[in-house]
């Protein structure tokens, strides 16, 4: 494999006794990578005496598109350099998600009555997350056979659309139904996540503002929803905690799926909150569009935080030919 050339990164091509990861090399750091599911996300770097072992993992093709650089090489330059282009993401995942698309335009064109709940305006309303489904699913079944964080985000929107379909008929009893079913997608997706980094003191922030949410919320509430909002909120901030532990907006350790992960995390609090503010406090202008705008963009963004990159190192732009 051609030693890659890291433009504007100041890593260039090593002196001749450092060689590219070949032989033995390449299959210690492919089962390093195959041992450490965080090193699966986009890339990563081992280090061993004397080399620092950058690469991107391709499950797929159990291939590792790798390179070896001296150790005087930083991290951060190392890291960048393993970095996926946003505009990769864009053209090997955006035809995936043309159906979702359609389907969210489905539902904002035909905008059924929510005051005349059926077994269509369900189906509607659901259609949307089938298409993550089918979305998550076209990257093969022995990808989420392998990859235990996509299978859990895959069981998340199992779950979402079971509580789309029971707030559906919200008003005939069934609230507390779609709140538990969406608490279960929550403990799914914070699993799916995982818990490193830790980051506590990001998890911080999210108690504090989960508590400033629930104070907010708390005089509206009355009998068991008064302890019912309080786990759900609970949940849902411990979700965005662990969504959000590994989300770098700048430098080399930035990387698309944690960005994917905390934003949708963040959309879909800012739904769940909107929800409980129109339900319990007080009428929300555009209550539904908001609701179902951020929470469709919220479960997408999850959705592409599960997919594993599988393209060649060019497509990474990590290299060019000399």
């Amino acid at each position: 494999m051609p030693w890659p050339r890291f433009q504007g990164r100041g890593l260039e091509r090593p002196a001749p006794d450092s060689s590219p990861l070949i032989g033995g090399m390449c299959r210690d750091v492919m089962g390093i990578a195959d041992r450490n599911p965080s090193a699966r996300r986009a890339g990563g770097i081992v280090r061993h005496p004397g080399l620092c072992y950058v690469f991107a993992y391709s499950p797929g093709r159990r291939r590792v598109l790798a390179a070896a650089a001296r150790s005087g090489v930083s991290a951060a330059a190392a890291a960048a350099a393993a970095m996926v282009s946003p505009v990769t993401v864009v053209k090997s995942e955006g035809p995936k998600l043309v159906p979702f698309f359609k389907a969210t335009c489905v539902y904002f064109v035909l905008w059924l009555p929510s005051s005349s709940p059926s077994w269509v305006s369900a189906l509607i309303k659901c259609l949307p997350i089938f298409c993550l489904w089918l979305f998550l699913l076209a990257h093969g079944l022995g990808f989420l056979l392998t990859h235990p964080s996509a299978t859990r985000i895959f069981a998340g929107l199992v779950f979402s659309a079971l509580g789309d379909a029971f707030l559906i008929w919200q008003d005939q009893g069934y609230l507390v139904h779609g709140l538990l079913m969406f608490a279960v997608t929550h403990m799914l997706y914070a699993s799916a996540f995982g818990m490193r980094p830790l980051a506590l003191r990001t998890g911080l922030v999210m108690a504090v503002l989960s508590g400033l949410c629930y104070v907010l919320l708390y005089p509206c509430l009355s009998g068991a929803f008064t302890y019912l909002v309080g786990v759900y909120v609970a949940l849902i901030g411990f979700m965005g905690w662990r969504a959000m532990a590994g989300l770098r907006l700048v430098g080399a350790a930035w990387r698309w799926t944690e960005l994917a992960a905390g934003s949708g995390a963040l959309f879909f609090i800012i739904s769940d909150l909107t929800i409980a503010l129109n339900k319990f406090c007080f009428p929300v202008p555009y209550s539904r569009a908001l609701i179902m705008s951020t929470y469709y963009a919220a479960q997408m963004l999850i959705a592409l935080s599960a997919v594993e990159s599988r393209e060649p190192v060019e497509d990474y732009r990590l290299s060019k030919a000399n």
